[in-house]
C-alpha cells in the first residue's frame, strides 16, 4: 500500500518552528494498527489520517502511542495539504471526526479553526501539584486537560515538570499558562501519558485556554503564544460554545510511505 505523505509545520510561518504534524491521504480505512504503526513510526506529535467521502474529509489523529479525540495542530495542517494540493480554489473545508463535525476557513494567509470550547472548572488540585510542576500555581482548573495558571510568563517558561508524575495523572494532559508580556496570554503543554512529554503547539489546549482568558481579561479575541523549542503564534477568538484558531503553515516534506 501506497500512501501519500505530507510533513506540515503548523502555526508558523516558516520551517522548523510551530508543531510539525504528519499529514496521510488514504484510499481506503486500513486498520487501527496499521495507521498506530504509522504514526509510531512518524514519531511526531500528532499524525493525521484523511479519507475523502465527497464533499467532507473523514480525520482521525493518532499520536506515537494513542488515538486521540480533538488535535488542533494536525487539523489545521490537514486543511493547509487541502488546500494546497487537493483543491486550491477552496475557501473551506470540513472534516468528520469522532468528536464531530469541524471546519477551516482559509482567510488571506491564515486558516481559522472552528472548534468546540472546553471551559475549564474549579477543581481540588492534584496532591504535591507543586513537586509536580515545578512551581506552585495560583489556580488550578479542569476540562478534558488539567489547567495550571500562574501568574507570570517567565514561570510557565521556565517550569521542569515531572513527566513521569504527569503522565499518572488521570488527565490526557496538563496545561499551564499565565499572561503574556507581548500577547494576551502564553501556554505550555505536557502530555506524557499518550508519548508527547511536551507539545510543542496544541491547538485543542486553546478549546479551554480561549474560555478562560476571554472571562479573565473582559475581552473575546485574543492573541497566544505557545512556549516550547519551536514556538507557535495563534489567533483566538471567543465565539460562546466554539472558539475560532487561526494560524498559519508550511509544507515540510512530502513523499509516500509503503507498508
Amino acid at each position: 500500500m501506497d500512501i501519500r505523505f505530507y510533513q506540515i509545520d503548523a502555526f508558523a510561518d516558516r520551517v522548523f518552528a510551530g508543531n510539525p504534524a504528519g499529514v496521510c491521504f488514504l484510499d481506503g480505512r486500513p486498520e487501527d494498527r496499521l495507521l498506530q504503526s504509522i504514526a509510531s513510526e512518524n514519531n511526531l506529535s500528532e499524525t493525521a489520517f484523511l479519507v475523502q467521502t465527497g464533499d467532507v474529509y473523514e480525520l482521525r489523529w493518532f499520536t506515537p502511542k494513542a488515538e486521540v479525540d480533538l488535535c488542533g495542530h494536525a487539523t489545521l495542517a490537514s486543511a493547509f495539504a487541502i488546500f494546497e494540493t487537493e483543491k486550491p480554489e477552496a475557501r473551506r473545508v470540513d472534516f468528520r471526526t469522532k468528536g464531530g463535525v469541524l471546519s477551516v476557513d482559509r482567510q488571506e494567509d491564515m486558516l481559522v479553526m472552528d472548534f468546540p470550547a472546553r471551559p475549564p472548572e474549579p477543581c481540588e488540585p492534584p496532591r504535591d501539584i507543586a513537586g509536580i510542576l515545578g512551581l506552585p500555581p495560583i489556580q488550578v482548573m479542569r476540562a478534558r486537560d488539567l489547567l495550571a495558571v500562574y501568574e507570570e510568563e517567565d514561570e510557565v517558561r521556565t517550569l521542569a515538570p515531572d513527566f513521569a508524575r504527569i503522565a499518572a495523572l488521570d488527565y490526557l494532559g496538563v496545561i499551564v499558562t499565565a499572561p503574556g508580556k507581548q500577547s494576551d496570554f502564553v501556554s505550555r503543554f505536557f502530555a506524557p501519558r499518550v508519548g508527547l512529554p511536551e507539545d510543542p503547539v496544541t491547538g485543542s489546549a486553546h478549546c479551554t485556554l480561549i474560555p478562560y482568558w476571554s472571562h479573565r481579561l473582559g475581552k473575546k479575541q485574543l492573541h497566544a503564544l505557545q512556549l516550547s523549542e519551536r514556538d507557535g503564534e495563534l489567533s483566538c477568538l471567543d465565539k460562546g460554545e466554539r472558539v475560532a484558531i487561526g494560524g498559519r503553515a508550511v509544507t515540510y516534506l512530502s513523499g509516500t510511505i509503503r507498508v
